[in-house]
């Protein structure tokens, strides 16, 4: 039983992750954003949320992550800036808090002494394939202002490792979705105006993703920080299953029962020089050295995610592009 912070905790992926961890019996201290209204995000839904220690303040303020950090053995890092359009719209908000606030992790890991620290990535930070599926030795390219801030974090934490030792892991999701998850991301886009009974409002229908269920992803992240081997490195969380985002939303029509009429909308498209157009993933490495086993497939994990939508349509604006 170790103490964990988990920051981003209020998040989708955050969130999922606290469940698991908990539910392993863990103390998690749950790091949140400030805010007036002492509101706790997703935490707010889980029946748990009492079992954990729950601490206000911001991932860009040095002082808060260092005392939030104190007294724990393993940090999971998932607070970050992660909608890439709106990483067009401020740029600099997305290097204030994904590369300066992982730099406040960091260093509070390394002066505090932790024993494990688990850094997110994306797999936005390799861009358009140049090869597939993509193993964790790819080139990086950052597309966007967002990616860019993401390579800048992770090159960070691996300059900890390399100059300080500090005990770092980097886990690189692909294409993560399911219940809690923001109306940003495509799939909550597509199952919102379907059930709507509008027509599906996307940008490039080309592109191809390679998803993984939320729960997959949190049992993969506890997978890495419980290998020690791992330590200093990369790795890949994913399927080795592409699908394009056309085809993607034609399989979410199926499963509804209802016909989606597409419409390409062009302030949902990608600057043609910024757009990822292929992802998929090589996750050999996180099967040799872990017994991390997906357990959804993508339909599977569909289906759980659209019966949570029906109950929770409330929630979302499917009339609204999300940025």
């Amino acid at each position: 039983m170790k103490k964990i912070l988990l920051t981003g905790a209020a998040g989708f992926i955050g969130s999922h992750l606290a469940e698991r961890l908990v539910g392993q019996e863990h103390i998690v201290r749950a790091f949140v954003r400030y805010n007036s209204k002492n509101h706790w995000g997703w935490l707010e839904e889980l029946p748990m949320k009492g079992d954990m220690e729950v601490i206000a303040g911001d991932i860009r303020d040095y002082d808060s992550v260092w005392r939030a950090m104190k007294g724990c053995d393993t940090v999971f890092h998932l607070a970050a800036l992660i909608g890439i359009p709106y990483s067009y719209i401020s740029p600099l908000a997305y290097i204030r808090t994904n590369i300066e606030g992982t730099y406040n992790l960091l260093e509070s890991a390394r002066v505090l002494g932790l024993e494990n620290v688990i850094v997110t990535s994306t797999s936005e930070t390799y861009g358009t394939a140049k090869y597939v599926p993509i193993d964790e030795n790819h080139p990086l390219l950052g597309k966007s202002p967002y990616s860019a801030s993401k390579i800048g974090a992770d090159q960070l934490a691996l300059s900890y490792y390399l100059s300080f030792k500090t005990p770092m892991k980097i886990v690189r999701p692909f294409n993560t979705y399911g219940p809690r998850q923001s109306a940003r991301a495509v799939i909550p886009t597509v199952i919102t105006q379907i059930l709507s009974g509008a027509p599906v409002r996307l940008g490039n229908l080309a592109p191809t993703r390679d998803f993984t269920f939320v729960r997959d992803t949190a049992d993969g992240f506890i997978a890495i920080a419980n290998c020690p081997d791992l330590e200093g490195q990369v790795t890949n969380i994913g399927m080795n299953h592409e699908i394009s985002i056309g085809d993607l939303a034609g399989l979410i029509s199926r499963i509804v029962g209802r016909p989606a009429k597409i419409v390409t909308e062009e302030e949902r498209v990608r600057p043609e020089t910024s757009e990822v157009e292929r992802l998929k993933c090589d996750n050999r490495k996180i099967l040799s050295f872990t017994a991390w086993r997906p357990r959804y497939d993508l339909e599977k994990g569909l289906t759980e995610t659209i019966d949570w939508m029906k109950k929770h349509r409330e929630l979302y604006k499917p009339e609204i592009y999300n940025v």
